[in-house]
């Protein structure tokens, strides 16, 4: 089992409750399981600004499932969330991120891990140290050294992680 780090995002149709189905679709993957969950955060759009505020979580999930067949199966969940992609940045029902798969570098037209940009979003590196505090990325930076940048986010918890509760 190979421990991978998903970012989870939405800005339409209900966030909170995109990011509990979300989660639970998760979790019912083959070979895979939730073990961690991060608070639930709102921010800003990082696109364009005339769109809802996001709320965003990073969970890790415990999986079997080969990178590009859990990418194939993330984006399965996005899909059925009724994701639809009209702009770059845009507003969405759901967006999952690859973040981090094990301690594995990957390079490929369909992804990236780590993820591309994750190193400059407070969305992303917030929620994982909150999961993940003695992380540390590929490049061997600490999780907690990459979260101090952030120290001064204007991001608010909208779900403590401790309020999160998945069906079986």
């Amino acid at each position: 089992m190979d421990k991978v780090y998903i970012a989870l995002g939405s800005n339409l149709a209900n966030p909170q409750v995109q990011l509990i189905s979300a989660l639970q679709a998760m979790n019912q993957l083959p070979g895979s399981r939730l073990v961690a969950v991060s608070s639930f955060y709102q921010s800003k759009p990082l696109g364009p600004q005339d769109q809802p505020d996001y709320v965003n979580a990073v969970t890790c999930l415990e999986t079997s499932l080969a990178p590009l067949a859990l990418l194939d199966e993330l984006q399965r969940i996005e899909h059925e969330q009724g994701r639809v992609r009209l702009r770059r940045w845009g507003e969405r029902t759901l967006d999952l991120d690859m973040l981090l798969y094990a301690d594995h570098i990957i390079q490929s037209e369909r992804l990236t891990v780590p993820h591309y940009d994750m190193y400059r979003r407070e969305f992303v590196i917030i929620p994982l140290a909150e999961i993940a505090p003695h992380l540390s990325l590929p490049s061997g930076q600490s999780i907690q050294m990459l979260a101090q940048k952030f120290a001064d986010h204007q991001m608010v918890i909208v779900k403590h992680k401790n309020e999160i509760h998945l069906k079986n």
